[in-house]
């Protein structure tokens, strides 16, 4: 108990030293904390997919669709439970600083495939019977400030002009890994529409979202699916939606393993800095550990002492920085959700904030707690004055 007490005094001894380590540590855990988050994040859409949905595009290219004949085609293939088409459609509400992800897709067969979008079934009613209807997240209408009814106008960059819906719906995700800032509206809308003023651009879609009965018939099903297209004008690349997350993910490899590098390095950073506070702090003491030495105390209990006192620092920097990840989480959900629709703290994310604060803490304490143990009697009373 006298040791605890002995420590505790000892790491706010003195108290701006003191509070500006345990912020730089804090600062340093929170950067931590977001970046490992970050990274997390990048591939949770892969790790939210679904065992039960193929993903089947162009084989050339995203940028080639595919005719809307192949839907029903894809249909009757053994093992297929539902299929829908859906194109990116890249729309801008206002200018580019409001930017979101736009989808035109079969409604029905869609939201049967997506159980994650919850619905009511009256908004879901309504949706499917309205042409012009669209259908929002709650954090996409939340920043936006929509509500069902309202009047919302795109203007369409992959589909030219001005496009107006009607707010038919307000979803929430099913997990807290369901995006909810998606615009999602009718592709019978688009196709009519493509009808009219761009023919040759009508009755396509950019992909088909295929449901399979079971997990194990994908393999057999994606293949079927691309024998039954090949040698033809449009031919298809069928795989998991995990595969097709995966795709994306791999054309940013380099710059996560460039984050998750940066995470580390920033530890190593506040490591330095740390030990070299805790060092200074070994310099200034050790005629008092001395002392110690003159009045009983073994090496043991000084180690403790040192190594304790660096612990404590370093825990209440962690803890503080654990603490502010979390508002910092929720600003950055908040205010860059077109960029990160989805930004949660994991409990995996917390252990190794605090375990990065223990080794912080550890490690720097490592060379002062050396010093102070095995410092001579005599050398140490010298330095007195």
């Amino acid at each position: 108990m006298f040791l605890l007490k002995l420590i505790l005094r000892n790491a706010f001894r003195h108290k701006l030293r003191s509070i500006l380590t345990v912020v730089g540590v804090a600062v340093a855990i929170l950067a931590f904390g977001l970046l490992r988050t970050l990274v997390g994040l990048w591939y949770l859409g892969v790790e939210s997919s679904s065992a039960t949905r193929l993903i089947s595009r162009n084989a050339i290219s995203l940028v080639f669709p595919l005719p809307i004949a192949y839907r029903d085609r894809i249909r009757r293939v053994e093992g297929v439970t539902g299929v829908a088409g859906a194109s990116w459609f890249g729309g801008i509400y206002i200018d580019e600083k409001h930017f979101f992800p736009s989808f035109a897709v079969e409604a029905k067969p869609y939201l049967d495939l997506y159980p994650e979008f919850v619905l009511t079934e009256d908004e879901k009613k309504v949706f499917l019977h309205d042409r012009r209807g669209a259908i929002v997240g709650r954090k996409l209408a939340a920043k936006e400030g929509w509500k069902i009814g309202d009047q919302i106008t795109l203007r369409g960059t992959i589909f030219p002009g001005q496009w107006a819906f009607v707010l038919r719906g307000i979803y929430h995700g099913a997990q807290k890994s369901t995006d909810e800032t998606q615009f999602i509206f009718q592709w019978d809308y688009l196709n009519e529409t493509m009808k009219r003023t761009i023919p040759r651009r009508a009755d396509q879609a950019g992909i088909y979202i295929v449901g399979v009965a079971a997990p194990e018939l994908a393999p057999q099903v994606a293949q079927t699916i691309d024998a039954m297209f090949k040698n033809s004008l449009a031919e298809t690349l069928s795989e998991t939606e995990k595969a097709f997350q995966l795709s994306f993910v791999a054309m940013t490899e380099a710059i996560m393993i460039a984050i998750q590098i940066v995470s580390y390095v920033v530890i190593v950073i506040i490591m330095i800095v740390a030990a070299n506070t805790m060092a200074m702090t070994a310099r200034e003491r050790i005629a008092e550990y001395a002392t110690m030495k003159v009045m009983g105390f073994g090496p043991f209990h000084i180690a403790l002492t040192v190594f304790g006192e660096s612990l404590t620092i370093a825990f209440a920097g962690g803890m503080l920085g654990v603490v502010l990840t979390f508002p910092a989480a929720r600003w950055i959900e908040v205010n860059l959700s077109q960029f990160f629709p989805v930004f949660m703290i994991s409990p995996v994310t917390i252990l190794l904030q605090m375990a990065a604060a223990v080794v912080v803490g550890a490690v720097a304490g490592v060379f002062p707690t050396w010093r102070g143990s095995t410092i001579r009697i005599a050398e140490g009373l010298r330095r007195v004055g």
